[in-house]
């Protein structure tokens, strides 16, 4: 059973209209102190946990054909499976400039949406974050929709942690 692209493209823009809404309001009045707060007696502070977003939503943009509007590299500091972060850890990047960068994306992420073809969709997705073998850019965009979910999820945890009021009613 094939799902129409329209409906597939339609779908994954407002699941990612939702994360955004939530990335933005769950940083909403955080200060780049409380990001860096990380919960006891472990886990990753909000400032790792958006910049993981960020850097997971250029890759998303790149992937569907947009330019990123920003340096990957700037993100290298949040990839999966990297260390803890901290103010003094190099490579951080201000809450403030994250989310300028989030910003960015989206109009090139509802255009990346809009082109999708059956070609792209079933293309060899760039990377598994399951190292699926079989993995294409619609499996993937799926997969990557969820991660957002996610880990904005856990931007609203953290922001409570942190002292801050819950931002979502």
């Amino acid at each position: 059973m094939s799902m129409h692209i329209e409906t597939f493209a339609r779908t994954l823009g407002i699941q990612f209209s939702y994360t955004t809404y939530v990335f933005n309001a769950n940083l909403a009045d955080v200060s780049d102190a409380d990001a860096f707060r990380a919960p006891e007696p472990a886990g990753n502070c909000a400032n790792w946990v958006a910049g993981h977003i960020v850097q997971a939503r250029g890759a998303t943009v790149a992937m569907l054909g947009q330019t990123c509007p920003f340096d990957l590299d700037k993100y290298d500091r949040y990839v999966r499976g990297s260390e803890p972060m901290s103010a003094e850890s190099e490579g951080a990047v201000p809450l403030s400039e994250m989310m300028a960068d989030f910003g960015a994306t989206v109009p090139l992420l509802r255009a990346g949406l809009d082109e999708l073809t059956p070609e792209l969709l079933g293309a060899p997705a760039p990377y598994s974050p399951g190292n699926d073998p079989d993995e294409t850019v619609g499996s993937l965009l799926a997969g990557v929709v969820f991660h957002e979910a996610y880990h904005t999820g856990q931007l609203g945890v953290l922001r409570r942690v942190n002292g801050n009021d819950g931002a979502l009613a």
